[in-house]
């Protein structure tokens, strides 16, 4: 199995910046893929970015592209997502996840992290 551990959550002003973590212990050499999603209120969760364990490939929502970073230090078992140019809409429970090698899906959660963005 795999544990997955956020921080870094917080509360920012609109145009603001900040940066959550994750970091993976366990079978971490099972990881494919490592994804932050998040959940506001009321509302489904969604996909933000994801980042190939190894080869380092990302992707995007739509909603993020240009703001937000996705990326990892394999030597530290961390990935970042470094936000920027916040929006009040982008105020969530932030997850990451992990995708193992074999499997269609994230399968390992971590417990979130709120992420708060006041106008």
């Amino acid at each position: 199995q795999v544990q997955l551990v956020e921080s870094g959550g917080g509360l920012v002003q609109a145009g603001g910046s900040l940066r959550v973590s994750c970091v993976a212990s366990g079978r971490t050499s099972s990881i494919y893929l490592i994804g932050w999603f998040r959940q506001a209120p009321g509302k489904e969760r969604e996909f933000v970015a994801a980042i190939n364990w190894g080869g380092g490939s990302t992707s995007y929502a739509d909603s993020v592209k240009g703001r937000f970073t996705i990326s990892r230090d394999n030597a530290k078992n961390t990935v970042y997502l470094q936000m920027n140019s916040l929006k009040t809409e982008d105020t969530a429970v932030y997850y990451c996840a992990a995708r193992r090698r074999f499997l269609a899906s994230y399968d390992c959660w971590g417990q979130g992290t709120q992420v708060t963005v006041s106008s």
